[in-house]
């Protein structure tokens, strides 16, 4: 049995019933583990729910580090970090969800070692942000504010995307890359 395994079985049972609705012995029988075999494995429920948190973390920041080149425009980098973004959620339907309902279940010593690796992505959006209105290319005197609306916005899309919905996630990451860059753009 393979951590990776019992990971991916946590994340789909979390994203099911919730953190707290759901047990060790869902997770054991989920992977075919007695509950007394899965701790060979995992040490606890929080062990688990911080290792997907930070495998989502990290797979988000490798996916934004790849669609934001140097070479790209600020408004490009907006547009391909949220294409990026949207289309990992949509992805990783499971991890997204946990990632994005479940942290607040953290208990505050695995807080304290999420936090930094959280905010760490949404200085990733902050700087494309600062990046925009350096270039003269964005107004806003309030970056992370910014920053923080675009992962509302973004974040929210678990709740009502639909894979055979009307529009695909690079469509409706164009939209509101558009809806945020008229709002950002200095207009002349």
């Amino acid at each position: 049995m393979s951590r990776e395994t019992i990971l991916r079985a946590a994340a789909s049972i979390f994203q099911e019933k919730g953190y707290h609705a759901a047990s060790m012995q869902d997770i054991a029988e989920a992977v075919d583990l007695k509950k007394g075999s899965l701790y060979h494995h995992v040490s606890s429920k929080q062990e688990i729910l911080l290792a997907l948190l930070d495998e989502a973390l990290g797979l988000i920041v490798e996916r934004l580090e790849g669609a934001i080149t140097p070479e790209l425009s600020p408004s490009q980098k907006l547009r391909q970090a949220m294409q990026a973004y949207l289309g990992f959620l949509a992805e990783n339907r499971s991890l997204s969800s946990v990632l994005l309902l479940e942290y607040r279940s953290l208990e505050p010593e695995y807080k304290d070692l999420h936090i930094p690796r959280r905010d760490h992505v949404e200085r990733i959006w902050q700087g494309i942000i600062e990046e925009g209105v350096s270039a003269g290319e964005f107004r806003t005197q309030t970056p992370r504010l910014v920053s923080k609306a675009l992962l509302g916005v973004l974040n929210w899309t678990i709740t009502w995307y639909r894979e055979d919905g009307p529009l695909s996630t690079e469509e409706i990451a164009d939209h509101f890359t558009d809806l945020f860059l008229q709002g950002l753009y200095i207009h002349k």
